[in-house]
């Protein structure tokens, strides 16, 4: 089991570059006892979601994309992008070189595999958010 505060600080770590690069802020931390957690992020079209439930040990980012403000509901699909369906389409679309500018992931030093699985999501959204434009 992940404790709340350091996956929030992972998050935070490895995910910096949506505040770096694309002007992001953070606009909710949860921890909800041991079982789930959450960071999200927000500009002004866009909420980042970075979440985990710990007891089932699922990962998942989300980008919802803001509708007069708001959120979409979550079972709208053009609105509601999950991390792995947007990375689908991405792929589709873009070369494998497309993926460039990761070094700035290169600070980073694994200490295990959860943590790994949070680097490879942060290096894929900030992937498709490069290219998000052409996306939709």
């Amino acid at each position: 089991m992940i404790d709340g505060k350091e996956y929030t600080n992972t998050v935070k770590d490895y995910f910096s570059f949506l505040i770096d690069d694309f002007g992001f802020r953070i606009i909710e931390e949860k921890i909800r006892g041991n079982a789930f957690y959450e960071v999200q992020y927000s500009d002004l079209t866009k909420v980042v979601s970075v979440s985990y439930e710990n007891i089932q040990d699922y990962f998942q980012v989300i980008v919802f994309m803001l509708q007069n403000g708001k959120l979409p509901d979550y079972d709208d699909k053009s609105k509601t992008l999950h991390l792995n369906n947007l990375n689908k389409l991405f792929r589709s679309k873009n070369r494998e070189s497309d993926l460039g500018g990761n070094a700035y992931f290169e600070k980073f030093t694994i200490e295990n595999s959860f943590e790994r699985k949070i680097l490879k999501s942060a290096k894929e959204l900030r992937a498709c958010l490069y290219h998000f434009d052409t996306l939709f």
